[in-house]
């Protein structure tokens, strides 16, 4: 359970980013990196990020490596479907393709604890 919550943190923590740096005017890159980490949303995602490093310390300490990081790619699949419903973006089928395949191999590594 450990494992899909900091996934879940970690994909959340990349559509808070996304918000917050879209609502960032481009100017020098002092100017808009100064102004990124100002946002409201990017100081979310980061704090989401930080949060879901201590889950998985805790995920580390109770499960192999080799079983758990590979579940770390259930983050594509949340992220590309949280681009896609909330970011309006476009998922081509080569995309759902590789989507797809991400949710397989965790099913086969799984399988294999």
């Amino acid at each position: 359970m450990l494992i899909f919550l900091s996934v879940a943190m970690s994909a959340a923590a990349q559509a808070f980013l996304k918000h917050g740096v879209g609502t960032v005017a481009i100017a020098s890159p002092a100017a808009t990196l100064s102004a990124m980490l100002m946002t409201p949303s990017v100081i979310i995602g980061l704090s989401l990020y930080a949060a879901g490093a201590v889950v998985w310390l805790f995920v580390l300490q109770r499960t192999p490596l080799s079983l758990a990081y590979p579940f770390v790619a259930l983050g594509f699949v949340a992220t590309a479907l949280i681009g896609a419903t909330v970011f309006g973006e476009t998922l081509s089928i080569i995309r759902m393709t590789g989507v797809g395949l991400i949710i397989l191999g965790c099913v086969l590594v799984a399988q294999s604890a």
